[in-house]
């Protein structure tokens, strides 16, 4: 389609680069590690909520069965 947009090789290595020196101008080499962690503690919880939502519609959690009447 011409005049279209076109996002084929909208983050080519190129754009990478640029896109890592900019946030190294505005953050400063001593703030990078802490934003990487940052990052990384928030998509690993991300990926552990998602796990844990999973693997609970598969299973009943054991606050939602019923407990079994004892007869005497």
């Amino acid at each position: 389609m011409p005049g279209g947009f076109i996002v084929e090789g909208l983050l080519q290595p190129t754009h990478l680069l640029f896109i890592l020196l900019i946030v190294l101008i505005l953050f400063g080499p001593g703030k990078l590690p802490e934003l990487g962690k940052g990052l990384g503690k928030g998509i690993r919880e991300f990926k552990d909520a998602l796990r844990g939502a999973a693997e609970g519609t598969s299973e009943k959690r054991p606050e939602e069965k019923k407990p079994e009447e004892k007869k005497d």
